[in-house]
């Protein structure tokens, strides 16, 4: 990575969750970060906790529906706009393609519209498309690298998440596809978050203290729900030199949760 500029890193539907801990943590080792969110009142926090905490203005909030090719086109010519205001060289660092809607639950298949399956698609998938395509002259520059956010409901599924399950296995595809793609400059990787606690991490009015019966930890293989920050740790580690021939992969992160076989009593 160039000495001659700072980082930047851009986050979608890094307003709340895990891609609010991934921005505090970027932000906290010097990076400049946007945030990209559909969700105002998230995004207007989080911007306000930034400057609270780091008096810095290496925060830039963009309000935008992933799912919407002209709202991305607006999005990233206002972070270009943002990066040569404040005297910085073209470029990106890091994608994180992290917006998608939470809830994996779209009911019973039988009654499941076009339109809500759309809406799933649309907002893990699409977006990444459309964020990515966005995001490749500048990567390119800085040989930038991709971390897009799948699930393991990509590998194992409860009932009814259908929309939820193809929209993140379509992601693992775009993801090594992607990486062919535009290699050697840019590499694409995933991560495959499992059970992480994010209550604390949401937006004021949705905000919530968790708690998790002891059955909820014993089922991870090391024992415990897992958090945010295990999350930034995967996708710090996929970001930096030390993963520099890795790209094309799926990290899964779910405390073992996937390979723990669970017969019925």
């Amino acid at each position: 990575m160039s000495n001659t500029h700072t980082p930047l890193a851009l986050i979608t539907g890094g307003a709340q969750g895990i891609g609010r801990a991934l921005a505090q943590a970027f932000l906290a080792e010097g990076w400049r970060v946007a945030v990209l969110d559909r969700e105002a009142e998230a995004l207007a926090e989080v911007t306000a906790e930034v400057t609270a905490e780091w008096a810095t203005s290496a925060c830039l909030g963009l309000e935008a529906d992933v799912g919407d090719e002209a709202a991305v086109e607006r999005a990233f010519a206002a972070l270009a706009a943002w990066q040569a205001q404040d005297g910085q060289p073209d470029g990106l660092d890091l994608l994180v393609n992290n917006a998608g809607l939470a809830d994996p639950v779209s009911g019973p298949f039988e009654t499941l519209s076009l339109a809500d399956w759309r809406r799933w698609q649309d907002s893990h998938l699409t977006g990444a498309f459309l964020c990515t395509r966005a995001a490749i002259p500048g990567l390119r520059q800085r040989r930038g690298a991709i971390v897009n956010i799948a699930s393991t409901r990509a590998l194992q599924s409860e009932p009814q998440c259908e929309a939820y399950a193809a929209a993140k296995g379509g992601l693992l595809a775009f993801t090594h596809a992607a990486a062919i793609s535009l290699g050697p400059e840019i590499r694409v990787n995933a991560i495959s978050p499992g059970w992480i606690e994010t209550g604390p991490l949401q937006k004021s009015a949705h905000r919530r203290v968790p708690h998790h019966r002891p059955i909820d930890q014993a089922q991870h293989a090391v024992g415990r729900v897992g958090a945010p920050e295990d999350i930034v740790a995967a996708v710090r580690f996929l970001a930096g030199d030390q993963a520099g021939f890795i790209t094309g992969q799926n990290l899964i992160v779910d405390g073992g949760m996937t390979r723990t076989m669970i017969y019925a009593a």
